[in-house]
């Protein structure tokens, strides 16, 4: 016996296809937060303090670059790579709506609005006359996760579902799923920055309710762009998505009418995207046309209802020759008109228009074996007509009408 034949990828080959599959700016901010932990990792760069974002820092010193550095610098390798599964879904799915351009404009003013209602927050709780937070001013925050707050604001908002899965344990709505992750995540870690991530679910509901629109330029500003010559290496890269002919409105629209499966921020689609690298048996795929008969079966109907059974079908057939066989007179007239208009008929009022006289006469040698057999000479004709003269299927009719 032949064995089964498994065809299998190994991992390296889904690791590859997983990764040709994301978009372009998704994967180079996957590689820039990769590459920068791994350096501080070799040098033993730790502290992250001329880094982070620090109000009171940008306060004093108007260091305004933290905006920017804070966002790519991560503290641990559970950080990093708990921030970069999260993005890549949520990332690719904007970047292929938005283009690589028009995303990569999106993500520097999320990180600025971020930084921006960060400092204003923490300025306000800092400096007013009835109780000091001084904490939240000498709060040194980093991660990706701000960003990726909004994301989930703005990914939620397109997607149009009306729930959404934390973790896979259980499903809230989807106007309170990024509240939620807010509280599980301080919950479960106390350690990370509440402020940053509240900062960026404000800064994705100012973004989805439009009052960033002003901020965003047209389209023609990102086809400049694209079509200038040192954007040419990037713009040829096969993963990198245009945004030409995408959306007109330089933003993202709000849900309107498809309500498709978003990827979220949740365990059960980082799962999903790990199991597709796993081997795979692959299934064969039958066809459901046996090669023995190729090309399309003969009905004798057709008008057959497609719902109901081969048998039960077959019989409802039976029941109408018997049916036209009870009624001799019209059988005679039908016949005399077609010898008067010889012409081919359909097969599914043979049993009422028999083809031509020569055919029956051709014919009555079978229906004598028939009418010898025990059969009426009347459901005799009615079976061979059906059946195309064929003595066998004409039998089968018979024998069938019988039981």
């Amino acid at each position: 016996m032949r064995p089964n034949i498994v065809t299998e990828a190994g991992v390296q080959t889904r690791v590859g296809q997983w990764w040709n599959a994301i978009p372009f700016l998704t994967s180079s901010v996957v590689v820039v937060c990769g590459v920068i932990y791994l350096i501080c990792l070799l040098t033993g760069y730790d502290t992250f303090y001329q880094v982070c974002f620090l109000p009171s820092a940008v306060i004093s010193w108007f260091q305004v670059y933290r905006f920017y550095t804070a966002v790519i610098f991560h503290g641990s390798l559970l950080h990093v790579l708990f921030n970069m599964m999260a993005l890549v879904p949520m990332g690719s799915e904007l970047e292929r709506i938005m283009g690589s351009v028009r995303l990569l404009y999106l993500t520097f003013l999320l990180a600025t609005t971020n930084a921006i209602l960060h400092l204003l927050i923490a300025s306000l709780a800092g400096y007013n006359p009835f109780y000091q937070y001084d904490h939240l001013l000498n709060e040194c925050a980093i991660g990706f996760s701000g960003i990726l707050f909004s994301m989930i604001v703005i990914e939620t908002s397109l997607s149009g579902v009306n729930s959404r899965s934390v973790f896979g344990l259980f499903n809230v709505p989807a106007k309170l799923y990024p509240w939620i992750l807010l509280i599980v995540f301080q919950l479960l870690m106390t350690n990370v920055s509440l402020l940053g991530h509240l900062c960026g679910i404000l800064s994705g509901f100012s973004y989805s309710y439009g009052l960033f629109n002003f901020l965003m330029p047209s389209s023609s500003f990102f086809s400049n762009i694209e079509s200038a010559s040192w954007m040419s290496s990037c713009v040829r890269r096969p993963k990198f998505i245009m945004c030409t002919g995408g959306n007109p409105s330089s933003y993202i629209p709000t849900y309107s009418a498809q309500n498709t499966t978003s990827s979220g921020f949740s365990t059960g689609n980082a799962w999903r995207s790990l199991s597709s690298w796993l081997p795979q048996r692959e299934a064969s795929n039958h066809s459901s046309e046996d090669s023995r008969f190729p090309g399309r079966g003969r009905t004798l109907s057709t008008d057959r209802d497609p719902t109901a059974p081969a048998g039960e079908t077959d019989r409802n057939l039976h029941a109408r020759l018997l049916e036209d066989s009870s009624a001799p007179d019209r059988l005679s007239d039908a016949t005399l008109n077609t010898m008067q208009e010889p012409r081919q008929v359909p097969i599914a009022n043979a049993a009422v228009l028999p083809q031509s006289q020569g055919h029956v006469a051709a014919s009555e040698e079978q229906i004598q074996k028939l009418v010898a057999m025990g059969f009426e000479r009347t459901q005799v004709e009615v079976a061979l007509a059906a059946a195309d003269d064929d003595l066998t299927v004409a039998v089968e009719i018979l024998m069938s009408q019988q039981a």
